[in-house]
Order: structure tokens, then sequence, then C-alpha cells
């Protein structure tokens, strides 16, 4: 019984099992009820209803919340809505957030802050004159943010938009005399705006020996983004620094670029002694789909004495996804002496790139785990089969239903959802007596039931 008991804790804490089913819509009164919370509910109850939005990553309320942004000046209202349309990157409140900027002596500065991120967030090239404006004022309350905004929103198909940007942000550099932390977001701000007018002065930062060592990363990432190739020598100057972290940002500042000077950078960063330059060379092979790293990736995932290290080079042979690459991650997965961190990473590898090969037998593996009463692995292998998307897995999923615990069954409607099996929606509509199955079992049975397109009741 203990052990039953701390499965379905653990399973409570780790298990995702709710991100996929809960975006679906829910039922009709539940959704009125949630549009009276935003008509007639306090400040509290309207945010607490978007925290429950974000978790969903729900969209069926946005009109409304739209029209509640709109006509509202209560902080914590606006900064939620700006904060869960910024993160779900969503369109709607361009207009609302410049009004807020244009009349920040009457709003909160977090509400400022909030609607100058929303901005960043959507790149809304609309509001490009507002934020600088807002950064011209030299208000440092706002001066970060905004920069970091400006180079998003300035991104885009148009070249001279960007590049009309990167000279503001380039003046503002050499003639305003920012402190040390705004020149980092100006760096960081023309990386963002991809314009290659502001290459050569990311290149000097990043070869001066003299820049602060922030400044010099920070350029380097810049570089990287913007991808151009006069940038090139300034990132490979940079794997050969003595500062063992601006070598790790130039390794994985690689990834966009190629050739075989590259290539060679990529394959000797492998040998670096540093743990994050390894990292990055692994990252930039992934990036880059580097067959060649194959030998030196499998060395780094069967030896590497650092986890991260590891996992990157497993996501890498993933990337590059040849048979030898795969047959990689297959030898480290299966074998159960491993550590469960690197079968679990090594099993979300093969379910991302060969689902259909895999899925059963990594499921089998979850059996057996459970068998053997390796809970923290089983409960990876739980999470991870949580998001599994394979026509495969239909017969896992109806045993899971049928024959399974709350954890079990909580599963089989993931894989449910997740895969739309309707030849199974007899087995979900078991599950829907909220006596006998509990609360959580049988309102995610009637969210399967709704996305299989059939009614619950």
């Amino acid at each position: 019984m203990k052990k039953y008991l701390l499965v379905v804790v653990l399973f409570a804490l780790f298990l995702p099992g709710e991100i996929h089913s809960q975006t679906e819509t829910p039922p009709v009164s539940q959704i009125e009820q949630q549009r009276d919370i935003i008509r007639f509910g306090t400040e509290t109850e309207i945010s607490n209803l978007i925290t429950t939005l974000r978790n969903e990553r729900a969209t069926y309320l946005d009109d409304e919340l739209i029209s509640v942004a709109n006509r509202t000046r209560n902080r914590n209202i606006l900064n939620g809505i700006f904060s869960f349309f910024g993160e779900m990157e969503k369109p709607g409140l361009e207009e609302r957030a410049i009004r807020t900027i244009q009349e920040r002596d009457y709003e909160a500065n977090d509400t400022v802050t909030a609607a100058v991120n929303y901005l960043g967030w959507v790149r809304a090239a609309s509001a490009i004159e507002t934020l600088q404006e807002l950064i011209n004022t030299g208000e440092s309350r706002f001066l970060d943010v905004s920069i970091r905004a400006l180079g998003r929103v300035s991104y885009s198909e148009d070249q001279e938009r960007a590049d009309n940007v990167a000279f503001f942000l380039l003046d503002y550099y050499n003639n305003r005399n920012p402190s040390d932390d705004n020149r980092r977001e100006i760096v960081i701000a023309l990386g963002e705006t991809r314009s290659k007018t502001s290459v050569s002065f990311l290149s000097d930062i990043v070869m001066n020996p003299e820049a602060r060592l922030f400044l010099r990363i920070s350029a380097v990432e810049a570089l990287a983004k913007i991808g151009d190739y006069d940038g090139l020598d300034a990132v490979i100057d940079a794997i050969s620094s003595t500062d063992p972290n601006l070598r790790s940002a130039a390794v994985a500042a690689l990834g966009p670029f190629s050739g075989e000077m590259v290539d060679d950078a990529i394959l000797e960063a492998f040998r670096d002694s540093f743990w994050r330059t390894r990292m990055g060379a692994a990252q930039a092979a992934g990036q880059r789909l580097m067959i060649s790293a194959i030998p030196y990736l499998r060395f780094r995932a069967e030896n590497d004495d650092v986890p991260q290290v590891r996992d990157e080079a497993l996501r890498a042979l993933g990337a590059i996804n040849t048979d030898e690459a795969i047959s990689i991650v297959d030898t480290l997965f299966f074998n159960r002496r491993n550590s469960d961190r690197v079968r679990l990473v090594a099993g979300e590898v093969l379910m991302q790139h060969r689902a259909d090969t895999y899925a059963i037998r990594i499921a089998a593996e979850m059996d057996d785990a459970r068998q053997r009463n390796q809970t923290p692995l089983y409960n990876g292998f739980i999470r991870l089969m949580s998001t599994a998307v394979s026509n495969s897995l239909e017969s896992v999923a109806r045993g899971l239903l049928e024959t399974g615990g709350v954890i079990e069954r909580s599963l089989g409607l993931d894989l449910v959802i997740n895969n739309e099996f309707a030849s199974l929606a007899e087995e979900v509509r078991n599950l829907l007596d909220e006596q006998r199955h509990g609360i959580s079992i049988s309102r995610k049975a009637r969210l399967a039931m709704e996305r299989l397109g059939l009614e619950a009741d």
C-alpha cells in the first residue's frame, strides 16, 4: 500500500499529464462561468483564471480578455493579460500596450514593463517609434526592457526596418554613454534585429581583449543570430580565448555557419576541458547535422563525466538521425545498467525521432520498471510517454485504460488525446463516472471524448 501511495504522490508531482488534455475547450457551462468571472470578477478571481488559462495554454477566451484589457487600468489584471498573451505570442493587445507606454505617468511601472515586454514578444512593428521615444527619454526604469523589445520588434523580412533600428541602437551605444547593463542590452538587441549593419561593430567587441567579458560573450551570441559570414572570423578567434566561458559561447555560435574551418573548430571543441565548451560543440554539431561528429558525440554520450554534456550529445545524435547515430542512442537506452537520466534522455530522443519504431519497446521498458519497483525510472517513463505520438501505441493505450490504476489510466487517456484513437471511445466512456474513477480521471476522460468529437453524456 505504501509503495502504491508513493507512486501516486510522485505521479502528482512530476507528471504533466494534463498539459495536452487541457488545451481542449471545456464544456460550455464552464466557459460561461469563466466569462462571468471576466465580466464581473474581482482582480484576484480574474488573475486566478488567467493562471488557469496560461497553464492550459487556452485560447477560447482571448476576445473577452482583450476587451477587459482595453478598458481596465487595474495593474494586476493588465499585467496578467499582457504576460499571458506575450508568453503565447498572441496578437491583439498592441494598441493597448502602446497606449500604456504613452500614458505611463498614469500607470504602475510594472504594468508599463509588462506592456513593453508584450510588444517585444509579439514583434509588434507598429511599436518601433513608441519604443524609440521611450528609450530617448533615458528613463532608467524602462531602458533595459525597451532596448530588448526594440530589437525584437524590428526583426522581419523588411531589411530596411531592421537596418534603421540597428543604426538607432548603434548611435545610442556610441553617443549616449549608456551604462554597462544598457550596453549589454544593446548588443543583444542588435543580434535580435538580424541586421548585417552591426556585424563589424560586434566583431570589434568580440576581438577586443580589453572589452568586458560579458559584452564579448553577448556579441558572439549576437553574431550567431545574425549568421553573416563577415562575423565568422571573430567567432573563430574567440574559440582560442583563454576564458572558458567565451570559448564555450563561441563554439555554440558556430551552428549557423558551415565550411571545413567551422567543422574542424567544432570537432576540436569536443576536446576542451571546460564542460560548457564540449556541450556547445554537441549543440552546434546537432544544429548543423554533422555526420563527421558522430564518433565524438558517441564518446561524449558514453563517457563524459558531466551529465549535461551527455544529454546534449544524445540530443545531437537524435538530430543527426542517421541509422548510425540512432543505433548509438538505442544501445544506451536499452542498457539497463545505465543511469536513469541517460536512459530517459535516450528514450526522449528515440520517441522524438523514431517514435513508430520505438514506441512499443519503450512502453515495454516502462512496464519492466514498474514490475521492478524502480519508481523514479517508472515516473520518468510516464512523463516521456505522456507526450508520445505514434499509431503503434493504440494497443498500449487500450491496456492502460482497461486494467491500469490511476496513473496508468491517466497515461492511457493522454495517449488517446495525443493520437486521437477513436477506436478506444468506449474504453474512454467507461471512465466518465466520477464516483468510480475520481474527478481527475473523469475530467480527463471527458476531454478525451471531446477531442474525439464525441458526446460525453
